[in-house]
């Protein structure tokens, strides 16, 4: 069966026009690229423009999985602090990882403006603490990247201008990033394969990867056809169960939900976060959220870590939702959906060449509207023979999830229900 759009806002909001035909026969390509999401998309792009002939494979619908469902925030920096990465590497390599995750950002509203992608982007992203004792640790992340990193567009916000801002009084402070903002990430997957479309890239819809034949010259296998290619890249992040294990063994699926409100003036002067930021809590398991361009709440929180969704992702995501806005107790909800995201060990990208002629990126941990787009560029480069900025990418350690592939999702339950409730004392 065809994996078609999570019955989201964005999908209900989404061109229905496009379309792209599926892999009928088979074909030959200079690159074959296995999803059709941000990672994907933008390799196609940038290798199409560099004159490059790709052939991109979506099992489904473009943007379906992840990248065209998830809470459309654009983050600075990696899913780690700079703290953290100083303490890991060293200030040299945290200083440079912090650079191409500006350029990552960068790249995003280039692309927006470039190709004129109506992808409704605003400005603005608030980062509260859900407990007292986090606020020095935060403050101190302020100091580090206005001082150390000159990153100006970041400022610590005391409880009370915090909760005028975001309309609840639950947080005890937050970092305001006026650098970062937040996206209706299906109209940016949407826009980035009519670009690649139109820079000469063949993108096939409904036309699943079903095994990788390497005896020789790479080859991609679905039901209808093969595509014959000298490079294939691997970019479908948590879904490629069953195609590289080496991938598989790397970046685990987790299941995220969101409910989107009616409009109820989220956004707007008056209203919930009358300054239209986005808004993303200091939780491990993160509630985030964020005010639509026609004025809804789109409120993300609640994870699971099996294949199964809950039979009710409203009732789910309510109650947390209600434990921030309880005003909201009698707003309909008009959209809940949920779905995979890939996360690794560390939380820190997977990009890697895994032999000669196959290329994998993934495993974004939540940080994928910025980090996937780029490193699709990454991959372009490196396969263009420019290796600088990826090799720095692919250096980043990413160790297989401990327990092998029938433990590993029993292990990440126990892991992930002792963060949970470490989030609630």
């Amino acid at each position: 069966m065809t994996q078609e759009h999570a019955p989201s806002l964005y999908a209900a909001q989404a061109d229905p026009t496009l379309a792209f035909p599926r892999l009928e026969a088979d074909e030959r390509a200079d690159v074959v690229i296995v999803g059709g999401g941000y990672t994907g998309l933008s390799a196609a792009l940038h290798l199409a423009e560099r004159g490059v002939d790709v052939v991109l494979l979506e099992a489904g619908r473009i943007g379906c999985g992840a990248s065209g469902r998830n809470g459309g925030q654009l983050h600075s920096g990696q899913r780690r602090d700079q703290g953290w990465l100083e303490a890991k590497f060293g200030r040299e390599r945290a200083h440079a990882l912090w650079d191409m995750a500006q350029e990552a950002k960068a790249l995003v509203l280039d692309l927006i403006r470039k190709h004129g992608i109506d992808a409704k982007f605003r400005p603005g992203l608030i980062e509260p603490v859900h407990k007292a004792r986090l606020a020095g640790k935060a403050k101190a992340d302020v100091q580090r990247l206005r001082e150390e990193y000159r990153y100006g567009e970041i400022e610590w916000m005391e409880r009370e201008a915090l909760a005028a801002a975001i309309s609840t009084d639950v947080y005890h402070g937050a970092k305001r990033d006026r650098g970062a903002g937040h996206l209706d990430p299906l109209a940016f997957a949407q826009g980035l394969a009519r670009a690649a479309a139109k820079a000469g890239a063949r993108l096939h819809e409904e036309s699943a990867v079903t095994a990788l034949a390497e005896n020789g010259q790479p080859r991609a296998i679905t039901g209808r056809g093969v595509v014959s290619a000298d490079v294939v890249i691997l970019a479908g992040d948590a879904e490629l169960s069953g195609i590289e294990k080496r991938v598989e063994a790397r970046v685990m699926p987790i299941k995220n939900y969101i409910v989107t409100t009616e409009p109820i003036g989220a956004g707007r002067p008056g209203g919930i976060i009358p300054g239209g930021e986005a808004v993303s809590d200091s939780r491990f398991v993160v509630h985030y959220w964020r005010p639509s361009a026609d004025a809804r709440l789109v409120f993300g929180g609640g994870e699971t870590y099996t294949r199964k969704d809950p039979a009710d992702i409203r009732g789910l995501v309510r109650r947390h939702l209600l434990a921030t806005y309880p005003a909201l107790a009698e707003a309909r909800l008009d959209y809940a959906w949920g779905g995979s995201v890939g996360i690794t060990w560390h939380r820190l990208p997977l990009v890697r060449r895994l032999r000669p002629g196959v290329y994998t990126a993934g495993g974004y941990s939540g940080q994928g509207v910025a980090l996937a787009p780029y490193a699709g560029m990454l991959l372009a480069e490196a396969i263009a023979g420019d290796t600088g900025r990826f090799d720095r990418f692919a250096a980043l350690p990413a160790p297989p999830f401990p327990g092998g592939k029938l433990l590993r999702p029993a292990a990440l339950i126990a892991g992930m229900t002792w963060y949970a409730l470490r989030d609630r004392i």
